[in-house]
């Protein structure tokens, strides 16, 4: 039981060391993360429809 005390105090001693994020760049990365995942579906969807075209034009 000792052992279990141990490692809640340590872990609530840690947590106390943590930096949070504040809102603002929390929404900003929120949006960066977003903005990047669109950035590379677009950038996969127009290779998959150059592929296919060429694809298509091979066969």
């Amino acid at each position: 039981m000792n052992k279990l005390a141990n490692y809640i105090n340590a872990s609530i001693a840690e947590m106390k060391k943590v930096t949070w994020p504040t809102k603002k760049e929390t929404q900003r990365y929120t949006w960066l993360v977003i903005g990047i995942s669109l950035s590379v579906a677009i950038f996969l969807g127009a290779l998959d429809k150059l592929f296919n075209f060429a694809l298509g034009f091979i066969i």
